[in-house]
């Protein structure tokens, strides 16, 4: 079967508030257009067209990538004129599938169903029953329960309105009878547009058999025309994906609280997952792992038994097994992570690989760094990496230790087995097995002060009482290491 899939994705969507084109607003971080285009390219043969209009160069541009040929709308005359702009690239023993761009979770399944159903004698029709089917077209049945016709409902008289199947819009035909339908179409109706919809009652005529199906749940064709609908879609998106998640074996805290953004390459046993965590981009979870609450991971691999502890980001990094990271870490990208590495609280690391054994647990920042095995790295530590220019790379050897409040000023070696004396700035490169420190000498002065109030030492009528300090004899004039914010007056 030769498949030509046209999506509809012209319209302005007044309701949505917005100076985007609604078909780019987005789901779980993609737009709602490329969720169809997407669903449409998993079937096979097929050939996907996009119609667009209001925003047009906007949208094609923000989804250039997508492997469709784009069509222009430049009138937007109804959705029976905007299939009209595309029939040129169908032949007459294709199947036309029609689908649209603001109804982003409809399934393979589904269309695979539909899709079925055509044939030279009938057409498919996708149909939906709701309690409350405000605002679709109602699907009209003869006696037989044969569809004869749709009536959209700003047309429908009482008794048509009380009808409860609604139609999606979604159908598929043969090429050839969708050809002779789109020519005979007039726009006589409370629009003044060309309604696909009445090629239903045409292909009646023709004697074709409407032939319906409908969707697994309601949900998948929902569309979106404002903010309240793309809230609702993407919590049911989210669900969806939750269900997903624990059918693969993988605990919720609160399968409510957890966003799904891209997709899972790869995913472990045993996985615990506490609230509001968020997926995104493309990600590899190993076995036995437990992320806490809080956390973004995005396009990042984390082997067996890593903990992930609360409030931390990993970002485009790779965690080896065993390893520890957070609470409040942060992994940029190009961050590559051994086995049995703790990464601990306000950490962050930058394009950096660290070894196994290692440890960053408090307060530091390593960059464009290279740490071996075994190396304990204090609080405070910061590896200069960027001289407002250009970016320099630090190497630190197994076994080293770096004092707490130390700066590395790349490009510097630390040596293997290496001490670094806490408080230390090294410039240079420090040899293996021995304590190296950049320390000034420490000095008390007996004879200082604390400051005190003015008001204590200066009456008001002072001439000195303007003085930010006080007088010589309360504040040395040789106290060369005073706290004092002035030198004193002699």
């Amino acid at each position: 079967m030769s498949i030509k899939t046209i999506i509809l994705a012209a319209g302005q969507g007044t309701r949505m508030r917005s100076s985007r084109p609604k078909v780019l607003h987005e789901i779980a971080d993609k737009a709602l257009l490329q969720h169809v285009y997407e669903t449409a390219r998993s079937l096979e043969n097929n050939q996907i067209y996009i119609i667009y209009g209001h925003g047009g160069e906007t949208v094609k541009q923000t989804l250039a990538s997508l492997d469709a040929t784009w069509i222009e709308q430049k009138q937007q005359l109804g959705t029976g004129h905007a299939v009209q702009q595309a029939i040129h690239y169908v032949d007459d023993p294709d199947t036309v599938l029609i689908l649209y761009g603001d109804v982003p979770l409809l399934k393979a399944k589904t269309l695979n169903a539909l899709l079925h159903k055509v044939s030279l004698t009938t057409l498919a029709l996708l149909t939906v029953n709701l309690d409350d089917p405000t605002g679709y077209g109602r699907i009209v049945r003869d006696k037989e329960h044969a569809v004869v016709k749709i009536v959209e409902q700003k047309d429908a008289n009482e008794a048509e309105l009380q009808i409860t199947e609604g139609n999606t819009g979604i159908l598929a035909c043969k090429g050839s009878q969708l050809k002779q339908w789109l020519a005979r179409l007039g726009n006589n109706n409370a629009q003044n547009e060309y309604y696909l919809t009445d090629i239903i009652e045409m292909a009646v005529e023709d004697g074709l058999t409407i032939e319906t199906c409908q969707a697994g749940s309601a949900d998948e064709v929902l569309g979106v025309n404002n903010r309240m609908q793309l809230a609702q879609l993407e919590r049911v998106y989210q669900a969806e994906q939750a269900h997903f998640l624990m059918e693969k074996g993988v605990t919720l805290r609160d399968p409510a609280r957890i966003d799904i953004r891209g997709e899972f390459a790869e995913l472990g046993q045993d996985i615990d997952i506490d609230v509001n965590v968020i997926f995104e981009g493309t990600n590899r979870i190993g076995s036995n792992v437990k992320i806490g609450p809080n956390c973004l991971i995005k396009n990042s691999t984390i082997a067996d038994g890593v903990e992930v502890l609360a409030n931390s980001v990993i970002e485009d990094a790779s965690v080896g097994s065993g390893s520890r990271i957070g609470p409040f870490a942060r992994l940029r990208p190009q961050t590559e992570l051994a086995d049995h590495v703790h990464i601990g609280n306000f950490v962050e690391i930058k394009k950096s690989s660290v070894a196994s054994g290692s440890k960053i647990n408090h307060l530091s920042y390593i960059g464009d760094s290279e740490v071996g095995r075994k190396v304990n790295i204090g609080a405070g530590t910061i590896t200069c990496n960027y001289d407002g220019v250009n970016k320099f790379k630090t190497v630190i050897g197994d076994g080293a230790f770096i004092g707490s409040d130390t700066q590395l000023v790349a490009p510097v070696t630390v040596g293997k087995n290496a001490t670094i004396g806490a408080g230390s700035t090294i410039t240079k490169d420090t040899p293996d097995d021995q304590l190296t420190l950049s320390r000034t000498k420490q000095l008390s002065v007996p004879t200082w002060q604390r400051p005190v109030k003015l008001a204590e030492i200066v009456p008001d009528n002072s001439p000195h009482s303007s003085h930010p300090c006080k007088s010589a004899e309360i504040v040395p004039d040789n106290l060369l290491h005073s706290q004092h914010s002035c030198k004193s007056e002699k």
